[in-house]
């Protein structure tokens, strides 16, 4: 038995110890604080990784559906410039001074 690193023979110890200095009767409720302290702990951890699977689950969704739109938009012709309207070209470069 291996609790936090914690073997067998020190988990006696430490309870000989609380034992001694707390007494028998103040031990018991030395124990239920601290299994509902551990156990809030827990509930708290395990809301958190929760919380961060959804989280996951929400990215990873919106990225496919990310890539599902480039991939339509990929694929769908170039809709036709409507009449009158210019296409907007590059402005061109001037020459550098190191060409000609």
């Amino acid at each position: 038995m291996n609790i936090f690193g914690v073997g067998l023979p020190e988990i006696v110890l430490i309870l000989v110890v609380g034992l001694l200095i707390f007494g028998p009767k103040k031990l018991p409720e030395i124990g239920r604080s601290v299994g509902k302290a551990i156990r809030s702990f827990q509930d708290a951890s395990n809301d958190f990784q929760n919380e961060l699977k959804r989280e996951a689950e929400k990215i990873e969704e919106s990225v496919k559906m990310n890539a599902q739109l480039e991939a339509k938009t990929s694929a769908a012709p170039e809709s036709p410039t409507p009449e009158g309207e210019k296409a907007i070209a590059e402005p061109e470069q001037p020459p550098s001074p190191s060409e000609g």
